[in-house]
């Protein structure tokens, strides 16, 4: 595993280090020990994947409120996304910045998000399906989110969506969201 830290400071780019032979390739997408010698969370406690049928599927901005911050390890295994994380921690010199990385079943990058991250994804091909490994539980009452759209945060997606659940559209501004704390 090749880790590239970002320009948000804690999230980071795993790159796999493949070894190809005339099978395919072989490469290690976890380690549990290489991610606390990276001083990361372990990313074992819970996995999920999210299946979407089609292109311009658009899920997020999803995060949890503190004390329940939840970091996550996220991977596309099929298709294609345009993944994006916004920095929502209080006191961060990088809040409210996003970062966007295509993430996809080719390139087999993995984007490590800390925990006070709001995160959301694009799916630029049908049937795209991601991996999540999460090191904290989920907590309902601490599921929290950010429209996709914010004026403020001037996110650059790669299409309008064509797909969106009624209640990712409904979801506040960054503003909004922090000043009802």
């Amino acid at each position: 595993m090749i880790f590239e830290r970002l320009m948000l400071d804690g999230a980071l780019l795993i790159r796999p280090d493949r070894h190809v032979d005339e099978r395919g390739y072989f490469a290690r997408t976890y380690c549990r020990e290489t991610f606390l010698a990276q001083g990361l969370k372990d990313c074992s406690l819970q996995c999920s994947t999210s299946f979407n049928l089609r292109r311009g599927t658009l899920r997020g901005l999803h995060l949890q409120r503190e004390p329940h911050g939840e970091a996550k390890l996220i991977r596309c295994v099929r298709g294609e996304v345009y993944d994006v994380i916004v920095d929502v921690r209080d006191g961060s010199v990088s809040y409210g910045r996003w970062y966007a990385v295509h993430l996809s079943g080719e390139n087999g990058i993995s984007l490590y998000v800390p925990a006070g991250f709001a995160h959301g994804f694009m799916t630029l091909m049908d049937e795209t399906e991601l991996l999540y490994q999460m090191a904290d539980p989920f907590m309902p009452a601490s599921a929290a989110g950010i429209v996709w759209n914010d004026p403020d945060l001037e996110i650059s997606w790669p299409l309008e969506p064509i797909v969106i659940s009624t209640k990712d559209r409904s979801l506040p501004t960054l503003k909004a969201w922090r000043d009802a704390g």
